[in-house]
């Protein structure tokens, strides 16, 4: 889970990051520059993000139909890792 919360930060970091690097190249180059626009920054900082969970929305795999198997310590002391097996009958709660 963290690691899904670090790519979003990055991804609303990068406008940011782009907007430095360049007011920084422009700035050697003899470019006056005015202030820096945070509201546009952020509001394209958040756009790419709200299109990273768009894309995990639609291109995510679907388990609704799957049982979840969890992960098992072996006799050995191994830890199996946690997967999804084809549901035998109907998922859902018991009626």
């Amino acid at each position: 889970m963290l690691r899904v919360f670090l790519i979003r930060g990055s991804l609303v970091l990068v406008p940011f990051a782009v907007w430095f690097v360049w007011r920084a190249w422009a700035r050697r180059s003899g470019r006056q520059m005015g202030s820096t626009p945070y509201a546009w920054l952020a509001a394209a900082g958040a756009l790419l993000a709200g299109l990273s969970l768009i894309g995990t929305a639609i291109f995510h795999s679907d388990n609704r139909r799957e049982r979840y198997v969890p992960g098992e310590v072996t006799a050995s002391g191994a830890v199996t890792k946690g997967h999804f097996e084809p549901a035998a009958g109907p998922v859902g709660p018991p009626k």
